[in-house]
């Protein structure tokens, strides 16, 4: 059974009939590829032109990162810039060995900067190393949780938190809307007029539920595929 096409009702002869599970409120994971296939599915069965998108871009990669501090970090160096930009600086950051808060708690500004982080993202490496974040308690927060306890750290708003909780954690009905290639994409896909905002794409995005975060792997590919570069690293 799909566990988000309907809910699930049991009854039997002679008993009071027992209350309907929501299959759409169970938390799962996407962890792996026949995961994002049912996903996929379903969605499909939504919206047509999430088939048409499927059936143009292929197989979704399946994006999963480790959890931890490297991977948010990895998401803080990715914040506003092309992906190539980030694939660059992050490949720095590994040879200079600055991607653990140890090192980050003792190098300079100026060994950042020659990694290429800006002032800023500098200050918010050391902003995270110095959170001291428990990683195995995060995962086992509920979305909302998961986003409001990162967001007290400098420099992670609400997109670089939905994109931990998608690709780090495998939340299956997160989508991170103020991404810039989510709602180009969008516009494209759906025929709109204007890019539409962070709001407006959270409110297209509800019947999408509970497999946003899939609905948002369609239109990373299909921004691959529009604007024939990666739209999400």
């Amino acid at each position: 059974m799909d566990r988000c096409g309907f809910c699930l009702i049991v009854d039997t002869i002679g008993q009071e009939p027992l209350p309907a599970l929501n299959v759409e409120n169970m938390q799962i994971a996407i962890e792996s590829k026949s995961d994002l296939k049912r996903g996929i599915d379903s969605l499909a069965q939504r919206e047509p032109r999430f088939a048409d998108v499927a059936e143009l871009v292929g197989p979704l990669p399946l994006r999963r990162r480790t959890e931890g501090f490297e991977s948010l970090l990895g998401m803080i160096v990715s914040q506003q810039v092309s992906v190539a930009a980030a694939d660059s600086i992050w490949k720095r950051l590994k040879a200079a060995g600055l991607t653990e808060p140890e090192s980050l708690g003792c190098c300079t500004d100026e060994a950042l900067r020659a990694c290429g982080l800006s002032r800023q993202k500098a200050r918010y490496a050391r902003a995270l190393a110095a959170a001291d974040i428990d990683f195995v308690a995060l995962g086992q927060l509920d979305d909302t949780g998961l986003v409001k306890r990162l967001t007290q750290v400098a420099g992670v708003g609400r997109w670089t938190a939905e994109i931990y909780g998608m690709f780090s954690l495998g939340r299956p009905d997160m989508i991170a809307a103020g991404d810039l290639a989510l709602r180009e994409s969008a516009r494209i896909l759906f025929k709109l007029s204007e890019r539409p905002t962070d709001q407006v794409l959270r409110r297209m995005a509800e019947p999408w539920s509970p497999w946003r975060a899939v609905a948002a792997q369609l239109l990373w590919s299909y921004y691959r595929v529009m604007k024939n570069r990666e739209g999400v690293r």
